[in-house]
């Protein structure tokens, strides 16, 4: 599974848009919306703030292969 699946799946289950997400995280709305479509991948330090924002651990992100 993409990075970009997993942060809209853990977004959406902290029910929130993505406008709130990238304001809570301090990252660029278009930077999220890149994200989650899997057009751009996140340096490690935009994980820990996505990750912080959503008070989850940044590991959950990270997709396993």
């Amino acid at each position: 599974m993409k990075i970009g699946v997993q942060v809209k799946r853990e977004r959406e289950r902290a029910l929130l848009t993505q406008q709130e997400l990238a304001e809570r995280a301090s990252i660029g709305l278009t930077t999220l919306n890149r994200i989650e479509n899997d057009h751009a991948e996140p340096h490690f330090r935009t994980i820990r703030k996505i990750a912080k924002a959503l008070n989850i651990d940044p590991a959950i992100l990270i997709p396993k292969e």
